[in-house]
């Protein structure tokens, strides 16, 4: 079964352990030492992190590729008053948003993507985010001795991933934990804060 297929059962069958009114802390505490300005929520689900953003006077932008993620995070959102957009689509190709967006936010959605899927994720974020801007990540992580399914969750690795991300980000921080949803066994997770770099100089702004 593909990340879309059983994602497509959960929010059929309402069964969405890792959702909740506000994003997690690690995103509150971060959010408002920044400037307002625009922000792009990928994998936005049902829109907690949009609708906590746009609370704070963000202009933003939700993306999430399950209708009834969309549908739910715009009930949402007239519930709270406030008027963050939700698009359908996918994470890898976002060519109905323009940019520059000043802020970027994935709360595990990237950790599902690889090898072309993940570099076209790659690509959108370069496209969309200003430099300067700043990229939060949540991510589960892979085993190093665990075996990539061919089916089912694909998490990421934290070597590729800021390989990768070396290529117009910079790493400013990451924080290792471990991570329990609901009463699933705990996994390896991390948050990830990059900024992106320049175009022309590959320098922080």
């Amino acid at each position: 079964m593909s990340v879309y297929e059983r994602m497509l059962e959960r929010y059929a069958a309402g069964h969405l352990p890792w959702d909740a009114e506000l994003p997690p802390p690690e995103v509150m505490v971060f959010v408002p030492t920044l400037p307002i300005g625009r922000a792009l929520d990928l994998g936005c689900g049902a829109g907690r992190a949009s609708i906590y953003l746009a609370r704070l006077g963000w202009e933003v932008d939700g993306v999430d590729f399950i209708p009834r993620a969309i549908e739910l995070a715009n009930e949402r959102a007239r519930a709270a008053g406030v008027s963050p957009r939700f698009h359908l689509g996918s994470v890898t190709n976002l060519d109905f948003l323009s940019g520059p967006y000043d802020f970027a936010l994935d709360i595990g959605c990237c950790h599902a993507l690889r090898g072309e899927e993940l570099q076209a994720y790659h690509r959108e974020l370069l496209r969309l985010l200003r430099p300067g801007g700043r990229y939060m990540l949540f991510a589960h992580l892979r085993d190093d001795d665990e075996p990539l399914p061919e089916d089912g969750p694909r998490w990421a690795d934290a070597d590729a991933l800021n390989a990768l991300f070396q290529n117009g980000f910079s790493l400013d921080k990451v924080a290792h934990g471990m991570t329990q949803v609901g009463d699933s066994p705990p996994w390896r997770s991390a948050w990830f804060w990059y900024r992106r770099k320049a175009a022309t100089t590959g320098q922080e702004t």
